[in-house]
């Protein structure tokens, strides 16, 4: 019988070791085929639901316990690594629960005796990934759509109802879990359930109307980008329950949200919309206004400014799925349910210079530009595709915070000078793509000094390297070739536009559009 990190004793069950093997297969090919057929191949001798779970959470970069509270200093800190595998996925699970817990008085002792005695039973590769996956940064290109094609491949259940049940679950794990243990069967309970969250709808950019129209088809539906929270609302009899993009929970953070959703002639609905707060002449308040209201249930006072939601968008009423409708339909349901005067504005044309004089109408009130989305396209949870298009002002990314450099001058003592990276689609990994310090007033310094020390994994001399978690909104003018970085790329005249609390890594540009952005600068 194996001593466990617990005490307990643990036989069977799949080793560690295991997962490390897969793992490390992942990061070394570049090929979804290869990654899928890895995976595929361990999902195979997982032997019950919660080794399963483990398994494919591991796999997918993430532990079940999302927190642990342990530092990178502890894990670096570590005992000499064992020279033999002998962890089991359950013992591991079990050990990160057991931190997860510890608090109070003399808790830091009990984690460092906890984590020593994790450690001491692991080999050095299983250490290294351990470091990774509680730091966060287990990059290795398992993502949903890759964890959804392995699973397919181990089931024999078709791809599409994977997909389908991973987006509207918010999560891959749950799926897999049940496909492998009950069959196809399985699915049949990650239908869109009222009160639980479902992943958004998301949208591709284009730099003109006129190319957002040539990717939707036309007509098409026009309405105005506001720059505030996407929110998604759940309504079950007198019960709301109001998500983020995230699908954080923040309902009670929101109650005007709350009352105009009971407010409505209905039972039951899931609607998709914008939360944002107006100057008193109806023009949007600057983000971080907006995005302070939202951040904590103390803004709710008072003297706390106002929000004003928004519709676009509805999933489900009074028992009627409505995502498979296409959207000219599904937007005929929200305007019976939703008042005007909580429905974005929107133009249905199929000419390209009365949707630019939309835009352009859009961007003087003070919004950020316009979406553009398809009459014809079904609601495709978590999807990225061609349906829905945004058309923003500026030209802006989505990227990752890699790492920060110490200011100099009078910026000295601050960390200022960003690493931005992107996200490439078919590795998982970030890519940089070039740095920034423009854009940060001192409040902005002040902030992210605190945190990005809160996120770090390592530093040398002059720079800190963070966990793989802020996403941040870059403005900038051009992409230029540059041997400098590793995509071949650099971004033009960078600079900040605000923290994107509200978004997670995997939600960042790729490299793949930055490419694309730059293919047709270059084409020009």
């Amino acid at each position: 019988m194996t001593e466990s990190v617990g005490g307990m004793g643990e036989t069977g069950g799949m080793l560690l070791s295991e997962v490390v093997e897969t793992s490390t297969g992942l990061a070394g090919t570049r090929s979804r085929l290869k990654k899928a057929e890895l995976i595929a191949g361990l999902l195979a001798t997982a032997t019950d639901p919660d080794e399963t779970e483990v398994v494919v959470t591991y796999l997918s970069g993430e532990l079940r316990q999302r927190r642990t509270g342990v530092g990178w200093r502890t894990l670096a800190d570590a005992p000499e690594p064992a020279e033999t595998p002998s962890l089991t996925v359950a013992e591991v699970d079990r050990a990160f629960a057991e931190l997860a817990v510890l608090a109070g008085p003399g808790s830091q002792a009990r984690k460092r005796e906890a984590v020593d005695a994790l450690f001491g039973r692991a080999t050095e590769a299983e250490q290294q990934f351990l470091r990774l996956l509680v730091g966060g940064e287990l990059r290795q290109g398992a993502l949903d759509g890759v964890m959804a094609d392995a699973v397919a491949r181990a089931t024999g259940i078709p791809l599409e109802k994977i997909r389908a049940a991973t987006m509207l679950r918010g999560a891959a794990a749950p799926v897999a879990v049940a496909v492998l243990t009950e069959g196809e069967a399985g699915l049949a309970q990650f239908g869109l359930e009222v009160g639980r969250g479902v992943q958004p709808m998301l949208a591709q950019s284009a730099t003109s109307v006129a190319e957002a129209l040539a990717k939707t088809g036309t007509p098409a539906a026009l309405e105005w980008k506001l720059d505030g929270i996407r929110i998604q609302a759940h309504r079950d009899g007198s019960k709301v329950v109001v998500y983020t993009r995230t699908l954080d929970d923040i309902t009670v953070r929101v109650p005007e949200v709350v009352s105009a959703v009971l407010a409505l002639d209905a039972e039951q609905v899931v609607l998709d919309g914008e939360l944002i707060a107006l100057k008193s002449d109806g023009r949007p308040e600057a983000f971080q206004v907006t995005g302070s209201r939202t951040a904590t249930r103390a803004a709710t006072g008072p003297d706390s400014v106002p929000l004003t939601p928004y519709f676009f968008d509805i999933l489900h009423q009074d028992g009627q799925d409505l995502l498979g409708l296409d959207g000219a339909t599904r937007h005929e349901w929200l305007s019976k349910l939703i008042p005007e005067e909580q429905r974005i504005p929107r133009l249905v044309t199929d000419d390209a210079e009365a949707g630019h004089a939309f835009f352009a109408d859009a961007v003087k009130r003070g919004h950020e530009g316009v979406m553009v989305k398809s009459l014809t396209v079904p609601y495709e949870a978590g999807r990225r595709g061609s349906g829905w298009v945004k058309v923003k002002q500026t030209h802006t990314l989505d990227l990752l915070v890699l790492a920060a450099e110490w200011g100099h001058g009078r910026r000295t003592g601050w960390l200022s000078n960003l690493h931005l990276g992107a996200r490439d689609s078919e590795t998982g990994e970030f890519v940089m793509l070039g740095k920034t310090f423009k854009g940060l007033t001192d409040e902005l310094l002040r902030w992210q000094t605190e945190r990005f020390q809160e996120l770090e994994v390592r530093r040398d001399s002059y720079t800190v390297y963070l966990r793989p978690e802020v996403v941040v909104e870059i403005a900038f003018d051009g992409v230029q070739t540059s041997p400098r970085y590793p995509a071949g790329m650099a971004l033009r005249f960078a600079r900040v536009l605000r923290y994107r609390e509200d978004k997670r890594p995997d939600d960042v540009d790729t490299v793949q559009t930055v490419r694309a952005i730059h293919e047709g600068a270059v084409d020009e």
